[in-house]
C-alpha cells in the first residue's frame, strides 16, 4: 500500500523515507457508561439532532470511518478528512498514492468516482466551505450526518428514529459499489453499536458510545440501493491448509480486470506489512480512495483475508505497471519494530499462498518475481524518494525462499570481476545496527531517534573499501550526499536474494555496479554473497549511457483511437553508464496498458526489468545488449 505507510497519501510522493500505507487505529474498549464529554462528543449528538440522525449510528460511522479521529484537518491514508472521512480525491492523488497511476492520461476519470468525493456533496447539502469541511472537525462531523440523512430520504424517504432502520444508508455511505462491500461495512457499524466503544483521540477528544445489544437492523434495505454483485459468499483463492475469507476492497481502490485471460500477465507477489492491525487494515482497504491488497495475513496465527479477486488490479504498489502484474499481500506488522511480528506461522501461511499462486500463474519462485514493496520501481523522477520501504530489514527473505523450496543461498563465494553474485548474508547472526526515529514507527514507541541493533537482511554499502567510508547515498533521496543508517533509508543497502555484477576487489571488501556508481560492502572469503552462475546481464548497447524507467507502457502512436495514451520519461536520477553491468531479473516483456473499459494495449517494444539498485528499474531492450554466464 506507503510519509510513512500510515501517512497522508497526499504526502507519499514527496515523503523522503516511507515504510508502508496504513493508519493503525487504537483499540476500542467497549463500555456501557458514558464517557466524560468532549467538545467532539458534543459535535456529534449536536450534528445529529440537527439532521435528525440517530446519534449511535453517526458515532458508529464515524468510528469506522475514523476512530473518531480529525486527521488535524488533513486527509488520511485512505483518501477522507475528519472524523467522517469525506473524500476529495483529485487526480494528482491517484497518481502520487498507491495507484501510482502518473502519466496515465485517464486519471480524470478513475477520479470521477462519486465515492471519492463525499466532501463536494456534503459541501452543498449543509451550505459549509470545502475548507471548512476538511478542517473543522465539527463541520465534517455534521457533513457527515447530512449525507447520512441525504441517504436515508433516498432509501426508506423517512428519518427514523430506530437506528436498525438506518441499514441502507450505512451501507451507503460505505462508498462501495458492490453489495458485499455494503454489507460488511454495515455489518461492522452496527457491530460497534452493539458492543460500545470508547477512545481518547490523538488530540486528546474522549469520545464514547454506550452499547446497545437490542439494536435490531432492516438488513433488506440493501435490496434498495444500486449495487452490483450478490450477496453469496464470495470464494476464495487460497490453498486449503490456509485459514481465508475474503471481504472486499473499496472499488475505487483498483480495477476491475480478467487477468491474465485478457492478456495482462500477472508475473510478480509483492510482500507488504500494514503499519497497523490486521483489523485495521482491512478497515482502511475498504475505505474508498486510498490502497488495497489482494490478500491480508494475520500476525498470530497466519489467517488470511482476501480483498480483491487475484484477476483484478488492485492499488497496492504506488506503481501501476507493478500493480497490473502482480499481487499485493499484506502482513499484519511494523517494520520499525524487527522481527517481533512477522511469526513463523506467518512466514509459513505466506509461502503456502505465494506457492499457490505460483502454480496458478506461473511465477517464478525467485526473488526476482517475489519481491518487496521497498524493491519496487518508482514509476517517475519525483516519485522516487517518496516510495515506501515495507517490509524493512527485518523480513527475513532467506527464511521465506527456503521454505518455498527456493533457497536463495548456496556455497558462499564471490567470483570474478564481471561476473554475477546473490547477496546472503543469512539473517539471525547477521545484526546490523540501524536508527529507528519517531517518523519510522507509527506506534508511537519511538519518541527519539534511537539506535537499535537487530537481525538484519541486508549489507550496509559505501563509497569506498573501508569502515569508515560514507555510505552511499542514493541520487533521489541525498541528492549527491552520503546516505544514512536510518532503518527507511533503503538508498544505501543490498538486500538478501538481490543479485548484482561484481565491480572490483579490495582486500575483504567487494564490490559492486549499484545505481549507476561502484559501491563496497565488507565480504571477508565470500561470505555475504553467493555466485550467480545462471544469470543475464545487461549493459549498455552502443557508447552513451542507458535511460532508466519505472514503468512500461506502449508508444502513444500504439494505441488505437478513442483510448487516451499514458505517457512515461526516464528517471532523471539514473542512468546504466557505459562498461557498468546489472542482471535482469526476467526476460524482456512487451510493453503494455489497461483501461477499465477493458481495452488491453500491447506495444510492439521490449523492456528489461533490472536490480538496479535496492529497487528494480526498467530499460528498452533496444537499448542495451544482453549476455548469458
Amino acid at each position: 500500500m506507503r510519509a510513512s505507510r500510515y501517512r497522508l497519501i497526499c504526502l507519499a510522493a514527496t515523503s523522503v523515507l516511507t515504510a508502508g500505507a496504513l493508519t493503525a487505529l487504537a483499540p476500542a474498549t467497549a463500555q456501557g457508561a458514558a464517557a466524560v464529554p468532549s467538545t467532539r462528543q458534543h459535535a456529534f449528538v449536536a450534528a445529529a439532532a440537527k439532521y435528525h440522525v440517530p446519534v449511535e449510528v453517526l458515532l458508529a460511522v464515524a468510528y469506522q470511518e475514523s476512530a473518531w479521529d480529525a486527521h488535524s484537518g488533513r486527509m488520511s491514508t485512505s483518501g477522507g478528512y475528519g472524523p467522517m472521512h469525506l473524500t476529495d480525491v483529485t487526480p494528482a492523488m491517484l497518481a502520487d498514492g498507491p495507484a501510482g497511476a502518473v502519466g496515465r492520461a485517464d486519471l480524470g476519470e478513475l477520479a470521477k468516482d462519486p465515492a471519492l468525493h463525499t466532501l463536494r456533496a456534503a459541501a452543498r447539502l449543509t451550505g459549509l466551505t470545502v475548507a471548512e469541511l476538511r478542517e473543522d472537525p465539527a463541520a465534517n462531523i455534521a457533513g457527515g450526518a447530512a449525507l447520512l440523512a441525504s441517504y436515508q430520504r433516498a432509501v426508506s424517504g423517512s428519518r427514523s428514529s430506530d437506528a436498525g432502520q438506518w441499514y441502507g444508508a450505512v451501507a451507503r455511505y460505505s462508498g462501495s459499489s458492490q453489495k458485499r462491500g455494503a454489507r460488511a461495512f454495515a455489518g461492522r457499524v452496527f457491530a460497534t453499536i452493539r458492543t460500545g466503544a470508547t477512545r481518547t483521540t490523538p488530540d486528546g477528544q474522549r469520545v464514547s458510545l454506550s452499547a446497545d445489544s437490542n439494536v435490531r437492523v432492516a438488513t433488506g434495505q440493501l435490496s434498495r440501493l444500486a449495487l452490483t454483485g450478490t450477496t453469496e459468499s464470495e470464494a476464495t483463492e487460497c490453498p486449503p491448509e490456509v485459514s481465508c475469507t475474503f471481504v472486499p476492497a473499496a472499488s475505487s481502490n483498483g480495477q476491475v480486470s480478467n487477468r491474465p485471460a485478457n492478456g495482462i500477465r500477472i508475473d510478480t507477489i509483492v510482500i507488504h506489512d500494514t503499519e497497523s492491525s490486521y483489523e485495521s487494515a482491512i478497515t482502511t482497504f475498504q475505505s474508498a480512495g486510498g490502497s488495497a491488497a489482494h490478500y491480508v495475513m494475520r500476525s498470530s496465527d497466519g489467517a488470511v483475508t482476501q480483498m480483491v479477486p487475484t484477476k483484478d488490479i488492485a492499488f497496492h504498489a504506488g506503481n501501476y505497471s507493478t500493480n497490473l502484474h502482480s499481487i499485493g499481500i499484506e502482513h499484519e506488522g511494523y517494520a520499525a519494530h524487527g522481527g517481533t511480528w512477522y511469526t513463523e506461522a506467518q512466514y509459513e501461511a505466506t509461502a503456502s499462498l505465494v506457492r499457490y499462486l505460483s502454480d496458478r500463474f506461473g511465477i517464478p519462485l525467485d526473488r526476482e518475481h517475489i519481491i518487496g514493496h521497498d524493491n519496487v520501481a518508482g514509476p517517475n523522477s519525483s516519485l522516487v524518494a517518496g516510495m515506501h520501504w515495507d517490509p524493512g530489514t527485518s523480513w527475513d527473505w532467506e527464511h521465506l525462499m527456503s521454505l518455498l523450496g527456493a533457497p536463495v543461498a548456496g556455497d558462499h563465494g564471490v567470483g570474478s570481476v564481471g561476473s554475477a553474485v546473490t547477496i546472503t548474508p543469512g539473517f539471525t547472526e547477521n545484526q546490523q545496527t540501524v536508527q529507528v526515529c519517531p517518523g519510522d514507527d507509527p506506534t508511537g514507541a519511538t519518541p527519539v531517534c534511537t539506535p537499535q541493533q537487530q537481525s538484519s537482511n541486508f549489507v550496509f554499502l559505501r563509497t569506498a573499501p573501508s569502515s569508515t567510508a560514507p555510505l552511499f547515498g542514493d541520487q533521489a533521496i541525498h541528492k549527491g550526499g552520503a546516505g544514512t543508517d536510518r532503518i527507511s533509508d533503503w538508498g544505501s543497502t543490498a538486500q538478501a536474494g538481490q543479485q548484482f555484477v561484481v565491480a572490483d576487489a579490495d582486500g575483504d571488501w567487494t564490490a559492486i555496479w549499484y545505481s549507476g556508481e561502484k559501491v563496497w560492502f565488507y565480504n571477508p572469503d565470500g561470505i555475504n554473497t553467493t555466485p550467480a552462475h545462471d544469470a543475464t546481464l545487461i549493459s549498455a548497447g552502443g557508447t552513451t549511457p542507458v535511460a532508466v524507467y519505472g514503468s512500461s507502457y506502449p508508444d502513444r502512436a500504439e494505441y488505437p483511437a478513442g483510448l487516451s495514451p499514458s505517457t512515461q520519461a526516464p528517471v532523471s536520477w539514473y542512468t546504466v553508464p557505459v562498461g557498468q553491468a546489472y542482471v535482469a531479473t526476467r526476460p524482456p516483456a512487451y510493453t503494455d496498458d489497461y483501461f477499465t473499459s477493458g481495452a488491453v494495449v500491447i506495444g510492439a517494444k521490449q523492456m528489461y526489468t533490472i536490480q538496479y539498485n535496492h529497487r528494480v528499474a526498467l530499460v528498452y531492450s533496444a537499448d542495451v545488449t544482453a549476455t548469458g554466464m
